[in-house]
């Protein structure tokens, strides 16, 4: 196997180019040689594609150039050969071929939609330009014999359950078992409700030879003139040949993805008003959770690809937890917002910090948001006095009040949440109750017997912990502590902090639904 990353210089390249820049996909090298582009197949076998052989990997270089050139004919060149020589590799030379790429015209760095959305400057403009591009494509691409059984419910199913299949390894590292199991229940129960709906799909022409692939980093954009949607996929008649509202449905979550769920909303409304394709709506949550779980599953491959750096797989991990996130939420799903209080040294905070690694949530303690809120490090302590300074009753409100508001972010866009409080107080507790009624709410009541707490204050003393709080903090908290007797006894979880943090997380986890 040839890594091409390694192999291919300037002098590889019959025009010498001044600039030579790769990047690297789950399955293609791609190098940008000034204003040209040459695209490599990797030899790998994921099951949905096969690049393993230098044959196939040769037609799939043809048959994206085919495809691609029905949305831009000026940017896909040809496939050209790639061959070792008596002075190395050489591109587009055919003494001795032992490689093949795709050879296209550079498109403009500064439109690239992806890096738009990260300048936070796309507009309604942008999103025109894809539409009136996609309303007459779909109309001229192919349908009928030879692509319609790619709507049908066998094979929707098909495709989910590969999703699901393919994923169950990383169930604890990228999504949690319950949301991996809910994401495939909500699945299975709405192709089997709404198998009438695929069926009119299919009778009604709108199951097509589309893109596959539709999101933004397969489309530029060229000084809102022109749009250029690029890089279907070829390797898999599977993908690319479904329902056109997959295609759409995949941009929409795309933009979801990205923090633009008002132009993705937009986006929606203007192809189908402009189609007349009403019932896509109805498929559409179902066509995003796919999307962004087949996000997710890339991933998690990524994660897993040595030929990615140890920070470019933890990046791939952490946006496949975002995709799964989102999947959950287009699934009906609930997020679940675990509140971890009680007095100071009982424990909760070594609990909450585990819980939440277990369960994949977002950890938000007060010790941290409340030293951001005054502008000084974590570990930076200020032991004052009960209810003084940094901790007086002002800046416990402001810590809650942030808290809480963090935690609402996170949790609609689908992450679960741990809160780590004291939250001794009614009155804050009422306020999440209220903020954040949407979520399921788990708390979770640390305590432990004094001797207990005293010694671990005992040992703080020698270790990094961020809490400032002491035994006389302790003693006083306890003297103002608020018994919950408003939380619902099912959602009120009561642990006695005096067993290893495993045992306990298997306690709070048996009593989660």
């Amino acid at each position: 196997m040839v890594n091409w990353a390694e192999e291919l210089k300037r002098e590889s390249f019959s025009h010498k180019p001044k600039e030579l820049k790769l990047i690297q996909t789950h399955i293609s090298y791609v190098f940008l040689a000034d204003d040209l582009v040459y695209k490599i197949k990797k030899p790998v076998n994921f099951g949905f594609l096969d690049f393993t052989t230098l044959e196939l990997r040769r037609f799939y270089c043809e048959k994206e150039v085919e495809l691609n050139r029905r949305f831009c004919p000026e940017v896909y060149l040809g496939v050209v050969p790639i061959s070792l020589t008596k002075d190395g590799y050489k591109v587009e030379n055919s003494e001795n071929p032992v490689e093949y790429a795709v050879k296209m015209k550079r498109l403009p760095e500064d439109g690239m939609m992806q890096k738009i959305l990260k300048n936070r400057a796309l507009t309604e403009k942008h999103i025109d330009l894809i539409v009136d591009l996609l309303v007459p494509f779909y109309k001229s691409v192919r349908t009928g014999k030879g692509v319609n059984q790619f709507g049908s419910i066998d094979t929707v199913s098909f495709n989910t359950e590969e999703n699901f299949t393919q994923t169950e390894g990383f169930v604890g590292k990228a999504l949690n078992k319950w949301r991996y199991n809910h994401i495939i229940n909500w699945t299975r129960n709405f192709i089997k409700e709404n198998t009438s709906l695929f069926e009119k799909r299919i009778k009604e022409g709108f199951i097509r030879e589309g893109h596959g692939d539709l999101y933004s980093a397969n489309i530029c954009f060229d000084d809102l003139k022109k749009v250029y949607i690029y890089d279907c996929i070829e390797f898999n008649e599977r993908f690319r040949c479904q329902d056109i509202a997959s295609d759409i449905a995949f941009l929409s979550m795309d933009l979801d993805f990205h923090d633009y769920e008002a132009l993705s909303k937009y986006f929606v409304e203007k192809y189908v008003e402009k189609s007349d394709d009403r019932d896509l709506l109805k498929l559409l949550n179902f066509y995003k959770c796919y999307r962004a779980y087949v996000r997710g599953k890339i991933g998690c491959f990524t994660s897993m690809d040595k030929a990615f750096t140890e920070e470019q797989r933890a990046e791939a991990l952490k946006n496949a937890q975002k995709y799964f996130d989102l999947a959950y939420i287009y699934a009906e799903g609930v997020p679940k917002l675990f509140v971890v209080f009680g007095l100071s040294g009982t424990g909760k905070s070594t609990l909450a910090r585990a819980l939440s690694e277990i369960t994949l949530s977002e950890w938000l303690p007060s010790d941290i948001v409340r030293k951001n809120l005054v502008g000084i490090a974590p570990t930076e302590h200020r032991y004052e006095p009960f209810e003084k300074g940094i901790y007086s009753k002002e800046y416990t409100e402001k810590t809650y009040k942030k808290m809480i508001e963090i935690a609402k972010e996170t949790l609609k866009k689908g992450r679960d949440v741990v809160l780590d409080a004291t939250f001794r107080e009614r009155v804050y507790r009422d306020i999440v109750q209220k903020e954040l009624r949407f979520a399921d709410i788990y708390w979770i009541w640390c305590t432990a017997p004094d001797s207990v707490v005293k010694e671990r204050f005992m040992r703080r003393k020698d270790t990094q912990d961020i809490s400032d709080a002491r035994w006389e903090i302790y003693l006083a908290q306890k003297e103002n502590f608020e018994s919950p007797t408003e939380i619902p006894e099912q959602k009120l979880i009561n642990i006695k902090t005096v067993e290893e943090v495993e045992k306990l997380l298997e306690k709070i986890l048996r009593k989660i639904k």
